[in-house]
């Protein structure tokens, strides 16, 4: 390493401290189906969650090498750049978190990458083809097809169960959701770690720290792995109340099938190099799931304002990335400004959050706002219904209106809300 300037530092800091709340705001995506039905204890699913990120981070580099070497031009690009990224992508992740709103920690970085290029560069130093065809349009499709897919593998569970004893079957499907829950804890280190390693290798880069077109060095992909780990353990008790309780009701099967098809995705995604959403994917595939079981549910005013939440994350940590790189464009005081900003601005996010504390005591208590506010059916559900065939036999009935330990009863006005 020819060199490693104090602002480098920072840059590398501050990017592991991204990871970090990527961790703990992602964590949902691979465990709140199986905390919400019961399959493990919180503590525990969290735990298990951690180890397969940090061994998820080591199976590939080409997501991290799109992102460090693809969407932006590294020429020009200084590491005040990429803190002025980071700053936009790490508050969007606080401040979703804070409302319990699974936004995508992979879009918050990318539109911090881009607007802080934009502003220090223009728009000419943004690769348009890889922001289209590796991040935009994945983040179309991925939830389509995640849920797609949840929603046939869902019926299929449904049907393959019918004739079984009841208990029997949710037994063996809550052990099927612990190892789908390690699959896509599995695919998110492997897919989301590596965006991390992806911008510290760009700011080395940038920093004259390594040359350019480099993989990223062992040291960077074991520090990556092991910040996304540590958020993971902490645990987005407020995210994963929102993703295993506030969206839909989930029975052991919807959760089983929710997990295989999202890791499926997600797994296939990093193989390709696309900068894959796992929040999006997982959403997508919680919701098909929702809808696949005969008088399954799924809250679409939830879902409508995390749709919302999709949609600004992009514009809105790109234009704070945009400002925070024009403050640091004063020179070293004014990137010193927007550290002090970044840190208090954490803490005071931090502070709030404790007025009404969401922990692995409570994640499961279903007395949320969108678990218990009454919303008439409506042509989504209506429309899923009217295709979805009858049960085939007892059993089946009966697996369908049994909830899941520690849910409402679906039957009940107070779950049945839908558009």
């Amino acid at each position: 390493m020819e060199s490693f300037s104090l602002i480098l530092a920072i840059v590398v800091v501050t990017a592991l401290a991204f990871d970090f709340t990527n961790g703990f705001h992602d964590t949902a995506n691979a465990m709140a189906t199986t905390i919400s039905t019961g399959a493990l204890k919180p503590k525990v699913a969290v735990a298990m969650s951690a180890v397969l990120n940090l061994v998820g981070a080591f199976l590939s580099v080409e997501v991290a090498n799109t992102i460090s070497k693809g969407l932006v031009d590294e020429a020009g690009i200084r590491p005040e750049v990429i803190f002025a990224a980071l700053v936009g992508a790490i508050l969007w992740n606080l401040l979703t978190w804070l409302v319990g709103l699974p936004s995508s920690s992979s879009h918050a970085l990318m539109g911090g990458l881009i607007g802080a290029t934009v502003a220090s560069a223009g728009f000419g130093a943004v690769h348009g083809d890889v922001l289209v065809t590796k991040v935009l349009l994945p983040a179309i499709a991925a939830p389509l097809v995640a849920g797609i897919a949840a929603m046939f593998a869902t019926r299929l569970t449904y049907r393959m169960g019918r004739g079984a004893d009841t208990k029997a079957s949710e037994k063996g499907y809550r052990a099927g959701q612990i190892a789908s829950a390690g699959l896509v804890s599995l695919a998110h280190g492997t897919n989301d770690a590596q965006k991390t390693m992806g911008i510290i290798t760009l700011a080395l880069v940038a920093g004259g720290a390594v040359a350019p077109d480099s993989d990223p060095p062992m040291w960077v992909i074991l520090s990556a792995g092991l910040a996304i780990a540590l958020g993971t353990y902490l645990g987005g008790w407020r995210i994963i109340r929102t993703m295993g309780k506030g969206l839909t009701d989930l029975q052991p099967q919807q959760g089983f099938a929710a997990q295989t098809s999202a890791a499926t995705v997600i797994l296939a995604s990093s193989h390709l190099g696309f900068s894959l959403s796992t929040t999006h994917s997982v959403s997508g595939s919680v919701m098909g799931a929702g809808l696949g079981r005969k008088g399954g549910v799924v809250r679409w005013s939830t879902a409508t304002r995390m749709f919302v939440a999709w949609g600004l994350t992009l514009p809105a940590a790109a234009l704070v990335a945009a400002i925070a790189e024009w403050v640091c464009g004063f020179g070293s005081w004014g990137t010193a400004v927007v550290a002090v900003f970044l840190v208090a601005s954490s803490a005071a996010i931090w502070k709030i959050s404790r007025r009404e504390v969401v922990d692995h005591t409570n994640v499961n208590d279903h007395d949320t706002p969108e678990a218990a506010s009454e919303e008439p059916a409506g042509v989504v559900t209506q429309a899923i219904a009217a295709v979805t065939p009858p049960p085939a036999g007892p059993s089946e009935e009966l697996s369908a209106t049994i909830p899941a330990p520690a849910t409402a009863d679906p039957q009940a006005p107070s779950a049945a809300s839908t558009v």
